[in-house]
Formats: C-alpha cells, structure tokens, sequence
C-alpha cells in the first residue's frame, strides 16, 4: 500500500489469510486465461451474414388457415427474424438481399412424410432389383432429392431404401455434401414372405443364397433383435408392414402380417430407443393391430373401416394416406407388362378405392399428415397429392397445412418449422398465384429457401 512499505500481499494475508491470497492469484490466471480465450474466439467469429428481405404478395398462416396480404419476412442467420405488415424497405447498400415475391404466396417449407428417395417404379423396377446394387440406388436418390427440394419439399421422411442409402443420403445433405430436402431415414423391418421381404419371388437356390436378411423377422425375439440393429444404423424411425402390399411379389395386399406379440416386441423396443413407427396397412384388421399397439402413422390406409376410425381417433394416430400411388398403381396397372403379374390385380383392386377411404377418414375426424409414396410416383411430382386430397373433400388451406404444421409435428420438429414465425428456421416457399383458390398452384413452386439458404427463386 502506498506511503506504508506494506506490500500488498501481506496487506492481505494480515488480513485475510494466505489461502484468500491463493485463491485471488488463481482467479486472476483464470481472468487472464479467459480474457485470452475470449479474445481469440472473438476474432475466429466470422461476421455476420447480411439479411434476406421477402416481399411476399400473400402469406399463407397455416395455424390459423389465412392468407394474409402484403407480407415481409427478414432472415437473419437462417431463421426468421421477423415478420412485418406491408414492404419493409431493405438497405441493399449494406449487403442485406431483397427478393420481390409480390405476385406468389409464400407459405413454410413443404413436407413429404412418405417418400422413397432411392426408388423410381418403372417398367424395369423388377430387373433392376436383381441387377442394382446400392451404389446404383444411391446415385439415383441423389437426383431424386434434388428434384424433391426444387418441388419446395424441404423436410421428407424416406420409408425405405436400398441398404445404406437413405442413411449415407441424410449425412450426405447434412453436410452439404448433396442438395436435397431434411431427411429422417426410415430402417424397414418386414416379415418372412411378406411386403418387403426382398427374396420373395425368387427360386428357392437364389433365396438360400440370398440368406437371411435381418430387416425379415418371425417371431417377438427376432423383432426387438431388428429393432436394436436399426438404432446401431443410425436410423431415424421404424418402418412395418402389417399388412400385404400393392408391389411385393405376393398374392395378397390386405392380409395382416404381424402378430400381437411381434408388434408389442417392436413398439416398445422402439420406444426404448426413442424411434416412432410407421405402419405400411391397406387391410383392416392388420391396421387395427398396430392401432392398437401404439404406432405413430398409419401409410396407405385402405381399407379402413368405422372401428379403425374411432381406434385412431382414441390413439391419436396419424393417417398417411398416399393418394398419389394409388393413382399411379391404377394407371399402370392398365399397361401390359408394366407390373408382374402377381401385382396387377392388386393395384387394379386397391388403387381406386383409396381416395374413398381419405373422404372417409376427413369427415370421421381422423388426424391427417401429407405423404405420397413418390418413388412409386415420380419424384418431383409430390405437390399432385394436393389436388387428390381436395378431390376427396379436405379444404385447399387444411391440405397445406397437413403438408406443413402437421408435417413437423409428426416429425417431431415443429419448435423448428412447419410454421412462418419468429424464431423458426427459414424453409419458405413461394407458389405462383393463390393456392387458397386454385390447389393446383402448389405445382408452381417458384422460390425454395431450406435453412436459410435459397436454392430456387423467380
């Protein structure tokens, strides 16, 4: 202390004791490190990105089911800063970007809960599954994923690829590495001869060859064993059959599939590992089962009846209903050749009543989510289920927003999107028009931002 010719350090060690003094000079190194630490950081920040400014010309609240007019959204960092009434002058001279949407309606990223990115029925489909390896499916979801975000798809669930391929094409669009919607890979666990046992149809040497594939089970054991394998893939979610399917080489498309037991074995195995599960159904009574059992979406729906209804009603599970593949299927399956043979029939029988089915479930009050099936029809094409879903008697404004909101919420990500709000990441687009009048619109996607980065724009 001055005038004393006390040094400091004794001053408090007089008073307070060496330990109080051990204790001030480490928090000084500390404070001197942190101050380093801090300086250092701050100088690794890069700066700042300059805001993006929509002129919006409609904007579509899909909670509330409004259009609302003359809208400006401003992203900051990929989210959505704010959202103004009317033209927000933006200062292009400082670096922020204004883009004139005044003749589209902008509305959240658009969401496919049932697509197959690595698929694409054709004439071939069943050749190629015997010639096409992995690397073969994956170069085709690459491009399919491409056409998906520029159809204003920005968050899909893939219900089943090739082996591999939905995962490695989720990392793949995490990175940057390929353009292409949000992704949740779906690991699909099917039961022995039934939809997506991928030896069915084959020569018995060629199925003793093919060996046992650990996605085909029989039995609770080999259920909860398929369940774990999948959450050491790193997948997100659980796909089941529990019904027979249009497209595998077997007789019966509505036989139920899974057993009581299996479908406890698989559920609660799944909710021990935080997946949710989807369920392929067309018939009734494999349906109910998996209602029963607790899964999250029913896929396809078919033959849904009032005891399925009110079942989904008291679970509240989701309906998928897919109504694109049953257009496709009915189509095709009036080509010679276009399908096996063994398929045909199913698809004639089938397709035609699933739009019935959709009315059925609208007016029965049952929870309704947007899925097609694409990669049965063509990707690129999804926003054609928009038009099906108002044919069946769902309002324009309530299909966007099972396509948006109620998307997210399946997911499991609507505190992120779904929604044009404050705070949430930026997936926007913007339609030619006004959907609200003419649903067909939604096939006139103009702009697509995913993340805040704008991957189409007029």
């Amino acid at each position: 202390m001055a005038g004393t010719g006390i040094r400091i350090e004794e001053f408090i060690i007089n008073y307070q004791g060496r330990n109080f003094l051990n204790k001030m000079i480490m928090a000084s190194r500390i404070a001197a490190a942190f101050t380093v630490a801090t300086i250092t950081t701050t100088i690794a920040i890069p700066a700042l990105a300059a805001p993006i400014f929509l002129h919006c010309g409609r904007m579509i609240d899909v909670r509330a089911l409004e259009v609302l007019p003359e809208r400006t959204i401003v992203i900051n960092n990929k989210k959505i800063a704010r959202i103004d009434r009317g033209y927000t002058a933006a200062d292009t001279t400082n670096g922020a970007t204004l883009i004139d949407l005044k003749n589209h309606t902008c509305m959240p990223g658009l969401i496919d809960l049932h697509v197959h990115l690595s698929l694409s029925v054709t004439a071939s489909s069943t050749m190629e599954s015997f010639s096409f390896n992995p690397p073969d499916y994956a170069v085709r979801g690459v491009a399919n994923a491409e056409k998906t975000l520029m159809a204003g798809f920005t968050s899909v669930r893939d219900l089943g690829s090739a082996p591999g391929v939905g995962v490695a094409l989720r990392n793949g669009i995490n990175q940057g590495i390929v353009k292409g919607p949000r992704i949740q890979a779906a690991c699909f666990i099917a039961t022995t001869g039934g939809h997506g046992d991928p030896t069915n149809g084959l020569r018995t040497d060629l199925v003793a060859f093919a060996g046992s594939d650990r996605s085909v089970i029989s039995g609770a054991d080999e259920a909860r064993r398929s369940v774990r394998q999948c959450y050491k893939d790193q997948f997100d979610l659980i796909k089941i059959a529990t019904t027979g399917g249009v497209l595998s080489l077997a007789k019966s498309g509505d036989a139920p599939l899974l057993a009581d037991e299996e479908l406890a074995a698989i559920v609660g195995t799944a909710r021990d590992y935080s997946f949710q599960v989807a369920t392929h159904a067309h018939g009734a009574e494999g349906m109910k089962r998996a209602i029963r059992a607790g899964v999250q979406t029913i896929e396809h729906g078919t033959y849904l009846d009032e005891e399925a209804i009110a079942l989904m009603k008291q679970k509240g599970t989701w309906l998928i209903a897919t109504l694109s593949a049953g257009k496709f299927v009915v189509e095709k399956a009036k080509i010679d050749g276009f399908f096996p043979e063994v398929v045909r029939p199913k698809a004639q029988t089938i397709g035609p009543l699933m739009q019935g089915m959709f009315s059925r479930a609208y007016k029965g009050g049952v929870k309704i989510a947007f899925g097609t099936d694409q990669g049965v029809a063509p990707h690129g094409e999804n926003a054609r289920e928009f038009e099906y879903m108002v044919e069946a008697g769902m309002p324009p404004l309530e299909t966007i927003r099972a396509a948006t909101l109620y998307g997210a919420t399946v997911m499991g990500l609507d505190k992120l999107i779904g929604t044009l709000e404050t705070g949430k990441v930026a997936d926007i687009i913007a339609v030619a028009g006004d959907p609200a009048k003419d649903i067909a619109m939604m096939s006139q996607v103009k702009f697509v931002m995913k993340d805040g980065v704008v991957h189409r724009q007029p």
